[in-house]
């Protein structure tokens, strides 16, 4: 079927019209749980209509029209990606995708005659970003996993998505439990689109400014030391925020046109594997000091970027832990940073800057203001003491029981997160067989399956897929275990440095040298920009300029800078200042640098 037949998308036009069979084809409804399994039923099943009232009808109007008129004025006055949302709406691309793709496709027009900023900036909305650097005419597609939780039937429609394009065609599990799509052509883009969204999925509003992947518990359900389910209430603002609440379809401009990205964070337990710590909100789960009701403390502002990189603050604000009261918040929030944040210095756009701006004090009565004004019976209390006992933060790789009798999650290591067509359909098949169809993703790029049954454990460690020859996983070294990767150069323009199988080889090397009696987690990110989050990490190795004699002369080579000491958790801690830098990547220069370190700071001893 056609779709999106018909879009008007000017400032003064603020409605995109939409076909009947649009409407149907494009529906995306909410699944109502955490969990869908692995068979879903046909697409011609799926999709349901839910507010068609005549043969064509007005349904999508545009992100500027929510804004008011105060704030597009300062757009006007804003940065070039500010004037570029202007010219043309930034949701407009859930329409024009699909015309270029026909046009691509039936030889009307090449990649290269789209539009400079639909390619670099508006194709960002339906979650393709182009590679144009690296790769010219390919694009990462990033996609919307609340809570990290995927199934068989999804992982093997990511293996079947990115196959054809060789090499280069792989799947990314990433720091936000989310999944990226690698080597994705315009022409194929709406195919993978209606795919996922059969498959009660989206890439809508998943890059760019839009709020990010929302990030829950990877043991939501299953854990014994649980204080909140985050399923739900992840799906719950994953909602809010993509689900247009009129036609019940992914693409929701009423935040379609926020001045910067957003993250949201909701941890479930005291282990915090939700980083609460680097979001721009962060719910932590903490009982009411009086009343004992479940709930969250909310902390504000938590962003890394190449300007600035910030913890999150106490907000003063505690919520309770419905679903109701953790929408309402999150939309409280949203409304007032995309109708008052920055838009002209996009380094200043993030939340923190507009906390900073009101003060604590001020934003909490801002965010209460705004709560109450909706008449929902939110009511926001003050922040409540947090626990004072020693708490350790557990693992998530390996085997471990769960709360259920007889069940067992099973953690299962993904070098960097990168995953080969191959690597999805055995870990598919693992689910299949094991999970009752069930994938979890982490933060720290790896997967779980749970519900496993605990006579089945030796069975599934047996698999071919965990073969010496394999790069999955169940028990790998204590080093090589905890490597997290950014995208690096060989597919991000902005990255300095390979990351990903330098991350991979050096890991492997470092635990062949020394040995550990615990975790260290080391992090790599190829810019400043500190998308692998290095400042976290207790090893962080960031891309960066170095030089280094070559034949008598000083040459510029490949280098990094290193951050020791940061710490996730309870008390988590981000590593500021950089302890080395200047630093060669290669083996001889930098391998001996972090044997150093490791053995100073973290106590290792080398093998013999």
């Amino acid at each position: 079927l056609s779709l999106f037949l018909l879009q008007t998308h000017c400032i003064g036009q603020v409605a995109m019209k939409f076909s009947i069979c649009s409407i149907t084809a494009a529906a995306f409804l909410s699944t109502g749980s955490a969990f869908v399994p692995s068979h879903p039923k046909p697409s011609s099943q799926s999709f349901v209509p839910r507010h068609v009232v005549s043969e064509s009808i007005e349904v999508k109007p545009t992100g500027t029209s929510f804004l008011p008129e105060e704030t597009v004025e300062r757009a006007k006055k804003g940065s070039p990606i500010e004037k570029a949302k202007l010219a043309k709406d930034a949701t407009s691309a859930w329409v024009d995708v699909y015309e270029y793709a026909r046009k691509i496709r039936e030889g009307e027009m090449t990649w290269e005659e789209v539009e400079k900023a639909d390619l670099d900036t508006r194709l960002k909305y339906v979650g393709m970003l182009h590679r144009g650097k690296r790769t010219p005419g390919k694009f990462m597609m990033r996609l919307k996993v609340p809570n990290g939780i995927v199934n068989s039937d999804q992982m093997r429609f990511y293996a079947d998505c990115v196959e054809k394009y060789g090499d280069i065609g792989v799947v990314d599990i990433t720091t936000r439990q989310n999944i990226q799509l690698r080597g994705v052509t315009i022409e194929d883009a709406p195919d993978i689109i209606d795919g996922l969204h059969a498959r009660n999925q989206t890439s809508f509003q998943s890059a760019l400014d839009n709020v990010r992947n929302v990030v829950g518990s990877p043991l939501a359900g299953i854990d014994d030391q649980e204080l909140v389910d985050t399923r739900m209430l992840c799906e719950a603002v994953n909602d809010l925020i993509s689900l247009d609440p009129v036609t019940q379809t992914r693409g929701n401009p009423v935040w379609g046109n926020l001045p910067r990205k957003f993250n949201i964070a909701i941890s479930g337990s005291r282990d915090d594997y939700a980083h609460t710590h680097i979001n721009d909100i962060g719910l932590q789960p903490c009982a009411h000091a009086k009343t004992g009701e479940m709930g969250f403390n909310v902390v504000l502002g938590g962003y890394m970027s190449i300007k600035r990189v910030a913890e999150s603050v106490d907000s003063g604000m505690w919520i309770s832990a419905d679903r109701e009261s953790v929408v309402t918040f999150c939309e409280a929030i949203l409304r007032i940073f995309r109708d008052e944040s920055e838009r002209k210095d996009r380094q200043k756009a993030r939340l923190m800057w507009l906390v900073e701006k009101y003060g604590i004090e001020g934003f909490k009565e801002a965010v209460i203001k705004e709560v109450e004004g909706y008449g929902r019976g939110v009511k926001v209390h003050d922040q409540q003491p947090r626990p004072t006992d020693k708490f350790e933060r557990r693992e998530l790789l390996g085997v471990h029981p769960q709360k259920q009798e007889g069940k067992m999650r099973v953690g299962i290591f993904v070098p960097t997160g990168r995953l080969s067509p191959t690597e999805c359909r055995e870990l598919a098949d693992l689910a299949d067989k094991y999970s009752g169809g069930e994938i979890r993703l982490t933060v720290e790029q790896n997967a779980i399956l749970p519900n496993v049954d605990e006579g089945a454990v030796s069975g599934l460690l047996e698999e071919p897929c965990f073969g010496a020859d394999k790069r999955l996983k169940v028990n790998p070294g204590l080093i090589e275990g905890n490597v997290v990767s950014c995208t690096g150069a060989q597919f991000c323009g902005l990255a300095l440095i390979e990351t990903k199988s330098n991350a991979e080889a050096l890991a492997k090397k470092l635990e062949s040298l020394v040995e550990v009696d615990r975790p260290i987690r080391i992090h790599w990110t190829g810019c400043p920009n500190s998308c692998g989050q290095v400042q976290a990490a207790d090893i962080g190795i960031m891309g960066a300029p170095a030089k280094k004699e070559v034949d008598g002369k000083k040459m510029a080579v490949p280098g990094c800078k290193i951050f020791v000491g940061g710490k996730i958790g309870e008390d988590a801690h981000l590593a500021m200042e950089p302890v080395k830098s200047n630093i060669p990547l290669d083996d001889e220069d930098l391998i001996p640098v972090l044997v150093d370190i490791l053995k100073s700071e973290f106590g290792a001893v080398e093998k013999k």
